[in-house]
């Protein structure tokens, strides 16, 4: 069995005194998409930060390709994240760019290729995601699901071996929601790659991803494959995937007796 494209390894993080991630193990095997899961400001976006070197963490390792990211030099990060592509929450397209040159953006920067050549792998990244004839348009003229697609024809301009993805669902309707899920499944299977999404939408993911982690107070609390997960009796990942509003995720913040609050003041 090959070695995980991607392995975190006791990983702990904080911001200052507040504690993000404690003690987090996990993997992504080559070639497969794998799911992030959790209730909002539980780490799972620190995760990508981590794995992209953006920020490095204070305990345990987080090892991309077999390279240690957190001892990495400048340059050695650099040509690491040239093999990264990143989906950003909401696209993070260049407002005051064609579709066609925020594709050829980072063919642009990191590469010495000629015009001609960078012409017809934009074209092709386009045709991949059905957008070839929207090449001229600027973001301002897309609905959302076409700004969610041409930030992914962005995503994979440089083939990268790993694909990471900040809720990519967020804000889109039924109908672009399944075609964003679908075109991550088929793109990560046409470029050999691995992919991570961090994302809430938890039917959609079960559809197209390997695995899930769910994480819950900065740790992994349950994992499986989809169909696990689907059967599950775990009172955390049952919680999530029915939208409960209370069980091991408290509905209620911490606080005294009601009715000692109610008699006595705020409490």
């Amino acid at each position: 069995m090959s070695e995980p494209l991607v392995r975190l390894e006791n990983v702990r993080f904080a911001y200052g005194e507040r504690m993000i991630l404690r003690d987090i193990s996990l993997s992504i095997p080559r070639g497969q998409v794998v799911a992030i899961m959790g209730g909002s400001g539980c780490g799972k976006t620190t995760m990508l930060r981590l794995i992209g070197g953006q920020e490095r963490a204070v305990g345990g390792r987080v090892l991309v390709d077999g390279q240690d990211v957190g001892k990495l030099d400048r340059e050695d990060l650099y040509a690491l994240r040239r093999r990264m592509g990143m989906l950003f929450q909401f696209g993070a397209l260049f407002t005051d760019m064609t579709v066609f040159d925020n594709v050829a953006f980072p063919l642009r920067e990191h590469t010495d290729l000629p015009p001609e050549l960078i012409n017809d792998l934009v074209l092709m990244k386009l045709h991949a995601v059905g957008l070839r004839g929207a090449a001229q348009l600027r973001p301002g003229e897309l609905s959302g699901g076409m700004a969610r697609r041409v930030a992914l024809a962005r995503t994979i301009a440089l083939d990268p071996m790993l694909l990471m993805y900040d809720e990519p669902f967020t804000g889109l309707d039924p109908i672009s929601l399944g075609v964003i899920g679908q075109l991550i499944r088929r793109l990560n299977n046409a470029l050999g790659a691995s992919s991570l999404i961090v994302t809430h939408d938890i039917q959609e993911s079960l559809q197209i991803v390997d695995y899930i982690y769910f994480i819950s107070e900065g740790r992994v609390v349950a994992e499986g494959t989809p169909d696990e997960i689907r059967n599950t009796s775990d009172p955390f990942v049952h919680q999530f995937v029915h939208a409960e509003a209370d069980g091991p995720v408290p509905f209620h913040y911490p606080a005294g007796d009601y009715a000692t609050a109610l008699v006595g003041g705020a409490g």
